[in-house]
């Protein structure tokens, strides 16, 4: 493995208790069920990378976006947008070189308005005279969907590939406002 395939890969421990205390958990790639490694999670801390953490296992439900850093107290992390305690699940977004593109619909099955975007949008109503965004084809890049404006609210991680639904991925009922490139190494 060479130094460049290091710096590309990601590390995050999870600890059972605040301050990097209790049972661990150390992850270098996607865990679909954490259960069985921990019955909860208080603190973690990300060596390298970024990571999408999610509240119910197979990736699904509520979604927080972790970059490289120490987070001694998870239940503090509400502040920053996280509006869940039970970590369940969590994916590690791979580095992404290149250009970014994705194709946001306005209704569920591709229908509706529909524009490419090739940068952060934060705001879609403002930009593009769309009142909402329920489905889309990630072409490029791994991007994060946030619901309200200003990449502010509850978010979602998406990857290359066709969403035409998101209820499909837990996010029932979830509307989508701003979107941003995820560009950084963490």
């Amino acid at each position: 493995m060479t130094t460049t395939d290091r710096n590309m890969m990601g590390k995050i421990t999870f600890y059972e208790e605040k301050n990097f205390q209790g049972r661990s958990y150390e992850c270098m790639s996607d865990s679909s069920d954490m259960s069985s490694h921990m019955s909860r999670c208080q603190s973690c801390r990300v060596e390298s990378g970024c990571f999408m953490l999610y509240e119910k296992n197979n990736y699904m439900g509520q979604q927080f976006f972790m970059r490289r850093g120490e987070y001694n107290d998870m239940h503090r992390m509400q502040s920053m947008g996280m509006m869940f305690d039970n970590i369940r699940s969590c994916r590690m977004i791979p580095f992404h070189r290149g250009q970014f593109r994705m194709k946001i619909y306005e209704k569920e099955n591709f229908g509706g308005q529909s524009n490419e975007m090739m940068d952060d949008c934060d705001n879609i109503q403002d930009r593009y005279r769309m009142s909402d965004c329920q489905s889309c084809n990630v072409m490029d890049g791994h991007w994060l969907m946030y619901e309200q404006p200003q990449y502010r609210g509850r978010m979602m991680y998406m990857r290359p590939g066709e969403y035409r639904s998101y209820r499909d991925m837990g996010m029932s009922g979830q509307r989508f406002m701003s979107m941003r490139r995820i560009t950084d190494m963490c």
